[in-house]
């Protein structure tokens, strides 16, 4: 078989309707796939403005707001008669899930009542995401959830090895192959640090910025980060706090780290430029798959610290691009900060060795393996 035969259903939470990592990766394998000659259609919730346009053909399904506050985003319903009768007159002969939401499971119920293979990627802990709202009892049943979803499949394709053990440890006995992430080389790069532009927001030339970047929600660790920085302010350790992103715990996230500099949401070489531009980043997320923000600070040339957790502990060599700490260690985090801060030979090595590091990752080749996967079930 070859791509030009392929015909993909792909299956999505949130396609484009709300900007966040999991949906980038999804539009850049659409492009590929597309330029490779592969047919695919996506089935995604929809709203009336979206975040960005589309790559590709998008069907847009029946959906109900996120209860608990996050209503930004939306849960398909299960297999309406409508989208099951779009999908038969498609006649996929590849059917790609991307969350263990109804919607999903409903697509997998499909394809294997048709005899189509199935690919799961895997983007979110969505396991953890309740510990953060007060509700982590339900974890274990949400783990039960996933498991069950994950090995009625006939392929995951988690983004790192970490994230493949993970599953394995859960009880996902399906095969595993590992669709990486790409970065974009031209636009996360040395070069575009501006001290212009960090004048621009307060931060003076010798300033020491602290960097967060990505959706202001609570789940990407904002409360570790808020004490990590009481701590850093404690210890008398010179900073400033730059935000890049925006969300709704953004007035929350204000109030715990006053001072912090609000950047807010960056896009295209502007958000290059914004990375480039910090000098530490800090990532205390546990719920990352991958963390394709912690590739791009290191591309820019930006020391990590980041928590001892899935995604991270793949892309950062402990003590040579960064800091590793265990996931709610303040003490760790703001030891690991002030080393950076108080060491510019060792910032300076870790910036050069971070852009090396960083250099392997791209999004043909990772892109690349999961239309490989896609040839392989039907080999």
């Amino acid at each position: 078989m070859q791509p030009t035969d392929l015909r993909v259903a792909l299956f999505s939470g949130n396609y484009n309707y709300t900007r966040d990592g999991a949906n980038q990766a999804l539009n850049l394998l659409v492009r590929h796939l597309l330029d490779s000659g592969v047919v695919v259609r996506v089935y995604s919730p929809t709203t009336d403005r979206p975040a960005f346009p589309p790559a590709g053909d998008l069907v847009s399904v029946p959906a109900i707001p996120m209860p608990a506050g996050r209503g930004e985003y939306r849960i398909g319903r299960y297999l309406p008669a409508a989208i099951r009768a779009d999908l038969e007159a498609f006649a996929p002969n590849v059917v790609h899930v991307s969350a263990p939401d109804f919607l999903n499971h409903g697509a997998v119920s499909w394809a294997r009542k048709h005899d189509i293979p199935t690919v799961a990627s895997f983007h979110t802990r969505f396991e953890t995401y309740f510990r953060y709202y007060r509700v982590g009892f339900v974890e274990p049943v949400i783990k039960a959830i996933m498991r069950r979803f994950y090995n009625r499949v006939d392929r995951v394709m988690p983004p790192s090895p970490s994230m493949g053990t993970l599953l394995r440890q859960w009880g996902v006995t399906t095969p595993v192959t590992i669709w990486s992430r790409g970065i974009d080389h031209d636009r996360f790069t040395p070069a575009r640090r501006s001290l212009a532009w960090r004048r621009s927001l307060g931060i003076a030339d010798h300033d020491i910025a602290i960097g967060f970047l990505g959706r202001l929600v609570k789940e990407k660790g904002l409360d570790v980060f808020a004490d990590v920085v009481k701590e850093l302010t404690r210890r008398g350790v010179p900073h400033k706090v730059l935000v890049v992103g925006k969300g709704p715990a953004q007035g929350w996230f204000a109030e715990q780290a006053p001072g912090a500099i609000f950047a807010g949401f960056q896009s295209g070489d502007d958000l290059g430029r914004a990375v480039a531009s910090m000098d530490v980043f800090f990532n205390p997320s546990i719920t990352e798959t991958f963390g394709n923000v912690t590739t791009e600070a290191m591309a820019a040339g930006v020391p990590v610290v980041a928590a001892r957790a899935t995604g991270a502990v793949d892309l950062v060599e402990d003590g040579v691009t960064g800091f590793l700490v265990e996931p709610t260690d303040v003490s760790g985090y703001a030891d690991a900060i002030g080393r950076i801060v108080a060491d510019a030979a060792l910032k300076s090595a870790m910036a050069s060795a971070g852009v090396d590091r960083a250099a392997g990752y791209r999004w043909v080749t990772a892109n690349q393996a999961v239309l490989d996967t896609y040839l392989e079930l039907h080999g």
